[in-house]
């Protein structure tokens, strides 16, 4: 008789149809474990077990974890990893894409994770984010993807102790520059360069960097890794550069780490 540890894993990824996501869901399915897709576009992978969903909506988040429940049972491994992107001066940029950009990347986490937590506490699963190296060095005229990824960080850290009596494990894993399309669908706002004259030159520059970044299997393989750890700690990097970094912003005095980001970016 199989126990519950010989089964294959069950793991639902959110944004698994591109970039990262797609990496992860590749490099869980690789490990044997059984995975689901939630997002709108249908993933390219075929073994990926999809359910399109609409992250910004409760009842069709509802809807993907209801079957999920019913055809596996449990959860393992909550991947929460969609995310949009925008960019420009907080003067310019208008309300609702900023509100876009937190009801998508963690108020649209949010959603997955309340009706999966049920599942994940009989499982004692593990809970996993993808969050950014511009959570802890936030990136001037990308404030309001940085403030959301810093709203990740605070929600993992908050997380962990609630969930510690259940033996829910709960972790961000915080991506710098990796190469995917995620580059190319950011929404960019250059209004007000003539006031901020380094808003072209700045997102120019992170895109370029993006582009010459990591491959995202990179990312992949770290999440597979920090998911078989029994103590996992909050937060990784990956990369020496970029946890070389998440060091020195904690070590340098702010207003120095302050100055570098500003001589990069600004």
């Amino acid at each position: 008789m199989n126990t519950l540890a010989d089964l294959p894993r069950i793991v639902v990824i959110t944004g698994a149809s591109h970039g990262i996501g797609a990496a992860c869901a590749k490099q869980f399915l690789s490990n044997g474990d059984v995975v689901y897709g939630l997002c709108r576009s249908t993933p390219s992978n075929d073994r990926i077990k999809h359910i399109p969903t609409d992250l910004k909506n409760d009842s069709s988040v509802q809807s993907a974890i209801d079957q999920i429940r019913k055809e596996s049972g449990r959860i393992d491994v909550l991947l929460l990893n969609a995310g949009i992107g925008i960019s420009g001066a907080v003067e310019f940029t208008e309300l609702k894409d900023a509100q876009h950009q937190f009801d998508v990347c963690y108020f649209g986490s949010l959603r997955v994770l309340v009706p999966a937590l049920s599942l994940l506490r009989e499982s004692k699963g593990m809970v996993l984010f993808t969050s950014s190296v511009a959570s802890v060095t936030p990136i001037p005229f990308q404030a309001h993807y940085s403030a959301c990824k810093a709203a990740i960080n605070a929600l993992v850290s908050a997380l962990r102790n609630e969930l510690h009596p259940h033996q829910v494990r709960v972790a961000a894993i915080l991506p710098g520059d990796v190469k995917t399309d995620f580059t190319g669908s950011r929404k960019k706002d250059e209004r007000g360069s003539e006031i901020y004259p380094a808003l072209i030159n700045s997102v120019a520059k992170m895109e370029h960097d993006e582009q010459h970044g990591m491959d995202p299997s990179r990312i992949a393989r770290k999440f597979l890794q920090v998911s078989r750890k029994r103590n996992p700690k909050p937060y990784y990097s990956v990369g020496f550069a970029y946890q070389a970094i998440c060091v020195l912003v904690k070590v340098l005095p702010s207003r120095l780490a302050a100055w570098i980001i500003r001589l990069l970016y600004a």
